[in-house]
C-alpha cells in the first residue's frame, strides 16, 4: 500500500502578534524566553509515558497480530505485526497529515500523520517483544502548505527485529523496515539512527507547529520549548520558536532563536529564509535581499521549492505567475502528484478546463494513496458534472 509520509512539520512563513509580560525563573537555553509567555505551564505537553501508551484493546491486537497459529506465546512474528499495521482491512488506517496524536489515540482514531504512526508502531513493537530503532531520513527539502502556511517536511522509518529476550522466538524474517512512504525505501535516501528522545521532540514541535497556526501561541511555546529543552540540537524547534517570537513582535528574539538554530547547522535554509522575513520586517531590506537570493540559488533545481511558490501565487490569485512556478517544477520532476494537481489547479482558475481535466487524471495515476486517489478522482467527477 502506497502512502505518502509527513513527518516532521517546521514553520516556513507565517505573520501575526501577541505578548505577555510576568518576570519568571531564567530558562536553561538563553533562546529561550519563559517571560514573553507566563503562563506556558498551564499548557502541559504529553509525558513519554502518555505519547507511547497502548491501551489494552490495542495490546491486544498485537497479540492477536503477532502470535502464530498453533505456536506458543514466546512464537511471534515481525512480519506478522508489521502486515496487520498496514492491513486496511484490518485497521483501516489512513494517512492524515495534520493528525498528530500518540500511540493509543492513532490506534482509536485510525488516522495519523507518519511521525504518529510510526510511534504507534515502534510502542506496537516493544509491546510484543521486539526491538525497533528510528532513523531520520536525509531527503532534500518538501513543502506542503495547510490552512495558509507553508511547512517545511522531514521523514522517520523505522526498523523492527528480533529481541535480544532469549524467551521470544521469532517466525519468519528477523527484521523489517517499515515506512509509511515505500518511495522512501526505493529512493535509497541515507538514514541516520535517532532515539526515542529525539523523536519525543519531534513530535512536541509538531503539536507546537499545530498551536501556532490555531493562534494559541503561548500552548505553543510551551510545546516549542519542551522539544527545544529535550533534544536542543533539533534545528527546526529553535527555528519555529524564532517565528513565534516574530510573530509577537519581539525581533531581537527571533534573531536569537535564528541563530541559535544558525550555529548548530549554517546550512539550514530555512533558519536563513525566516531570518531574510524578520530583516524584511525590521526595514533591512538589502540584507533580506541578499539572503534571499543566496536562499533562492540553493534551491533552483529542487522542485518543490517551485511548487511551494507556485502554490502561494495560486492562493494570492497571481495565476499566470502560478502557472511558470508549477510548469518550472514540473520540468524538474514530472512524477509528484502534487505539483501535477497544481497544473490542474491553475489552469481551472485561468478557465481552462480542458487542461486543467487532463492534468487532474494525470494526478489521479501518481497519487500515492488511497485518499489522495479518491480526492483527485472526485474532483474529476466534479469537473466532468459541471461540464455537462
Amino acid at each position: 500500500m502506497k502512502r505518502l509520509c509527513l513527518a516532521l512539520l517546521w514553520v516556513c512563513v507565517v505573520t501575526g502578534c501577541a505578548s505577555t509580560s510576568k518576570p519568571v525563573v531564567q530558562s536553561p537555553y538563553p533562546a529561550l524566553h519563559d517571560e514573553l509567555f507566563t503562563s506556558y505551564e498551564a499548557f502541559p505537553v504529553e509525558t513519554e509515558e502518555e505519547v507511547f501508551y497502548l491501551s489494552p484493546e490495542a495490546k491486544a491486537f498485537v497479540d492477536r497480530a503477532t502470535i502464530i497459529s498453533g505456536g506458543s506465546a514466546h512464537h511471534k512474528s515481525v512480519k506478522k505485526l508489521v502486515s496487520a499495521i498496514f492491513d486496511h482491512s484490518e485497521m483501516g488506517l489512513l494517512y492524515r497529515n495534520n493528525a498528530n496524536s500518540t500511540a493509543d489515540t492513532t490506534f482509536n482514531n485510525r488516522a495519523a500523520n507518519c511521525l504518529s504512526l510510526s510511534i504507534m508502531t515502534y510502542a506496537m513493537a516493544q509491546h510484543a517483544g521486539f526491538e525497533a530503532k528510528f532513523y531520520e531520513v536525509d531527503i532534500p527539502e518538501y513543502w506542503t502548505r495547510r490552512e495558509g502556511f507553508s511547512f517545511l517536511n522531514g521523514h522517520i522509518n523505522l526498523r523492527v527485529g528480533i529481541s535480544k529476550d532469549p524467551t521470544v522466538m521469532n517466525i519468519g524474517p528477523s527484521f523489517a523496515d517499515v515506512d509509511f512512504d515505500p518511495q522512501m525505501l526505493r529512493n535509497h535516501f541515507p538514514r541516520i539512527n535517532v532515539t526515542k528522545k529525539r523523536i519525543l521532540a519531534m513530535f512536541y514541535n509538531n503539536k507546537g507547529a499545530d498551536a501556532l497556526i490555531a493562534n494559541s501561541y503561548t500552548r505553543a511555546y510551551s510545546y516549542f520549548r519542551a522539544a527545544a529543552v529535550l533534544a536542543p540540537e533539533l534545528e527546526q524547534s529553535w527555528v519555529n520558536l524564532g517565528v513565534l517570537y516574530r510573530m509577537v513582535g519581539e525581533f531581537d528574539y527571533a534573531q536569537q532563536s535564528y541563530d541559535y538554530a544558525l550555529n548548530l547547522n549554517e546550512n539550514n535554509l530555512t533558519a536563513w529564509e525566516n531570518l531574510a522575513i524578520l530583516h524584511r520586517h525590521k526595514g533591512e531590506m538589502d540584507r533580506a535581499d541578499e539572503i534571499k537570493v543566496m536562499v533562492d540559488f540553493r534551491r533552483k533545481s529542487n522542485p518543490f521549492y517551485h511548487f511551494i511558490l507556485g502554490e502561494q501565487a495560486l492562493e494570492e490569485g497571481r495565476y499566470e505567475e502560478a502557472l511558470t512556478f508549477y510548469q518550472r517544477a514540473l520540468r524538474l520532476d514530472n512524477t509528484r502528484h502534487e505539483v501535477v494537481f497544481g497544473m490542474s489547479k491553475v489552469y481551472y482558475a485561468l478557465g481552462d478546463i480542458s487542461s486543467a481535466e487532463r492534468f487532474l487524471k494525470r494526478a489521479v495515476l501518481l497519487a500515492p494513496n488511497e485518499q489522495d486517489e479518491h480526492r483527485y478522482t472526485s474532483k474529476l467527477s466534479s469537473l466532468a458534472n459541471n461540464e455537462t
